[in-house]
């Protein structure tokens, strides 16, 4: 049996009387455990009291903070051929440069002279039109010209009523007088003054004085008739002429018309006889040529080489849970760590990180993307350190949003809980920066 000295327990431990307490309470590796057990809490409890700075990860990859600096496609508006390529996989091109040439697959537009058959076709309709102009300025002319005929027709046979009106009021009163001296000489023959014959002659100058009051009539009519003939004729006449106006003025329009729309055919030749050649549109360097030999076709608006610009600004794509959308605001700091390029990261201790750059939030889309994701769009921090110069678009990217510094203890409690983190704070913080 061990003989283990009383004097070496303390009688207030628990179980101190106990055999088993009494073997292995005195041994020196319990009391090491000890000491270590009062360290190792000792340490938990500082790093429990330790800031640790809540975020938000995500995944995303490298691209261009401006939409017409990210790779693009070059297409061609018009189906064609592929004839010739003047560039290979690789190149740099300037804007405007020669990229290949095409040729035309319809057989609309096989005639290498269509442009210039047009432009004859838009001079004999020139000259048409301008014959149409002659036409209509030649008929109206004439329609003034038989209006002033008109006009001096009817005043010409006005005035011819107004004779005759005058002459039958004269062969009138000749009439009145010779029935007057009539009658007088009727009753002196009656009274035996006069003789027979003197009767017979008053008598016979009544008759003349009455066969010219109705010659008189008659021309007084027929002057009258003249004046609705006259109208009626140049009626006619000039209604006939409007009518071969309005012809000419009608084929002068569908001229005109038929010379806009060559016009237009012209310009639309032109435009398209340009398109034989594809340039670039910006300064890059071809990256992929997606239509491969010499004769191959195309549709229009189908792709044909792909390009990136040379000269672009960098950015981070990046996506991120809709619970956590709440939690990011523009101009909100968050840090990036590039595929490829070593880093130590600690998520929520952002001094001790090592291998991350600084950016900003500069857009946040309002929809939903197909991922079920909400897309955030980063520009590099110039405040921070420079981004790598050897990073390239499309490489992948791991993004931590950046928000309330809080004990570890109280993000370990929020995690167990499921709390959100404490942006309401951040809300503030950013308010009072945007007011400053």
């Amino acid at each position: 049996m061990l003989n283990i000295s009383k004097n070496s327990i303390d009688k207030s431990w628990p179980f101190a009387e106990f055999n088993s307490c009494r073997l292995i309470a005195d041994k020196k590796y319990y009391r090491q455990f000890n000491r270590l057990s009062l360290i190792f809490l000792g340490a938990v409890f500082i790093i429990l009291l330790v800031p640790w700075t809540q975020n938000v990860t995500g995944r995303g990859y490298v691209t261009t903070l401006k939409p017409d600096h990210r790779p693009q496609t070059i297409q061609s508006p018009i189906p064609g051929r592929i004839e010739e390529w003047f560039v290979r996989e690789g190149d740099y091109v300037q804007k405007g440069d020669t990229i290949l040439r095409i040729s035309e697959i319809k057989s609309d537009y096989f005639d290498e002279n269509l442009v210039e058959r047009t432009g004859s076709q838009i001079q004999s309709k020139s000259q048409s039109f301008k014959a149409y102009q002659g036409k209509t300025k030649a008929l109206q002319n004439q329609i003034t010209a038989l209006q002033n005929e008109q006009r001096l027709k009817l005043q010409q046979a006005r005035l011819k009523v107004v004779s005759n009106q005058i002459e039958l009021e004269a062969a009138k009163t000749n009439l009145n007088i010779a029935q007057t001296q009539y009658d007088r000489v009727i009753s002196l023959q009656r009274e035996g003054l006069k003789a027979t014959k003197d009767v017979e002659a008053k008598r016979i100058k009544l008759q003349a004085a009455q066969a010219k009051y109705v010659s008189q009539q008659n021309k007084l009519k027929n002057a009258e008739l003249e004046i609705d003939r006259l109208k009626a004729y140049y009626t006619d006449k000039i209604a006939k002429a409007q009518g071969d106006l309005y012809i000419a003025q009608s084929s002068q329009f569908n001229t005109q018309a038929e010379i806009l729309k060559l016009e237009n055919s012209y310009t639309n030749y032109s435009k398209r006889k340009t398109l034989h050649y594809v340039t670039a549109p910006q300064n890059g360097y071809i990256n992929k040529a997606l239509k491969g030999g010499i004769g191959e076709t195309f549709k229009e608006g189908e792709s044909i080489v792909t390009i990136m610009p040379s000269d672009y600004e960098l950015a981070v794509e990046t996506y991120v849970r809709p619970i956590d959308l709440p939690l990011i605001a523009i101009g909100q700091r968050v840090r990036v760590q590039f595929d490829g390029w070593p880093a130590i990261v600690f998520t929520g201790w952002e001094t001790v990180s090592y291998g991350t750059y600084g950016a900003k939030v500069v857009a946040i889309e309002n929809s939903i993307s197909e991922n079920g994701m909400f897309r955030i769009l980063l520009a590099p921090d110039k405040d921070d350190h420079k981004w790598p110069d050897a990073i390239r678009v499309g490489s992948g990217a791991r993004t931590i949003a950046l928000l309330n510094d809080v004990p570890v203890w109280y993000e370990l409690w929020r995690q167990i809980n499921g709390f959100p983190p404490n942006f309401y704070s951040h809300n503030k913080q950013v308010e009072k920066k945007e007011s400053k």
